[in-house]
């Protein structure tokens, strides 16, 4: 009976200057992303009969349900988060699929020009978003789609679909091209390729692509309190934005209480795909 070896493990490198400089500039960087988010988190937790007016950087008291409370009263955030709910879902899924598509048809597929095509899509990031106010304020006005959760969805799945295409092309370049071949050879129609083989391979990058423009659709305020004006339309940060309208009345805690009480959903949305997000790099790394 053959006796088990024992590995060895592998002596650990030995800490170089470099090597710590770079661990020692990564805290420093962790500690300056997160001190906006443990300010907000401390301030949020004071109850707003207790606020002196000063930022705080220590926990005084507990609030935060109280100041989540009246954040949701006062600015009525049920139906807003609603509507950002159904805009970022409706819209990011209407980009992911567009993006999946168009990266489908420039990277996998015999078309000319494909590098005219990429540039021509992702050139919708490249300006500010703030260029295009005036001519859809005035193109919803005349149109019928101002305040209307129609053109909310339009503009959202427009500005969230050249970043979407961007991850959705990149992802598709790193995909073996026998398997395309090699199905091509066999009779698939382009349909089929797409359908069948890859949508499944690239569902991991869609679930990622999907996190960051429902994330980034979430957070909009530009459009949102540009082209709407009801209560009943308006995404969830327009109507926070006009709770901090109410900055004297209700009181900073109450505004971070409210502003924590929206990123929830974002929060649980990344640690649901985070998965995803791992498998990718595994398999692409």
């Amino acid at each position: 009976m053959a006796t088990p070896t024992l590995r060895r493990r592998a002596p650990r490198p030995r800490p170089t200057p470099g090597r710590v400089l770079r661990r020692a500039a990564l805290v420093v960087i962790s500690v300056l992303w997160a001190l906006p988010t443990w300010l907000l988190l401390v301030n949020a937790l004071v109850p707003a009969a207790d606020y002196g007016g000063t930022p705080l950087w220590w926990p005084q008291g507990f609030g935060l349900f109280d100041n989540m409370a009246q954040a949701w009263t006062r600015a009525d955030l049920g139906p807003a988060m609603g509507n950002s709910l159904l805009y970022a879902v409706t819209s990011a899924g209407a980009a992911i699929l567009v993006a999946t598509t168009a990266a489908f048809a420039t990277v996998v597929m015999p078309v000319k020009h494909k590098t005219l095509w990429f540039w021509l899509i992702y050139s919708g990031t490249l300006l500010p978003l703030q260029v295009f106010l005036r001519p859809l304020f005035l193109a919803y006005a005349n149109t019928g789609l101002y305040d209307a959760q129609i053109g909310l969805f339009l503009v959202y799945s427009a500005i969230a679909i050249p970043f979407a295409y961007f991850i959705m092309r990149n992802f598709a370049l790193t995909l073996a091209p026998e398997i395309i071949e090699a199905a091509r050879m066999d009779g698939a129609s382009w349909w089929r390729i797409f359908r069948q083989i890859h949508v499944p391979l690239s569902r991991s990058a869609m679930v990622a692509a999907f996190v960051f423009q429902f994330v980034a659709v979430w957070n909009d305020l530009l459009f949102g309190i540009t082209l709407s004006t009801s209560s009943n339309i308006r995404p969830v940060m327009a109507a926070l934005a006009e709770l901090q309208g109410n900055y004297a009345g209700v009181g900073p805690p109450v505004v971070l209480g409210g502003a924590l009480l929206v990123s929830l959903p974002t929060v649980v949305l990344f640690f649901s795909a985070q998965r995803f997000f791992v498998s990718s790099l595994k398999l692409h790394g």
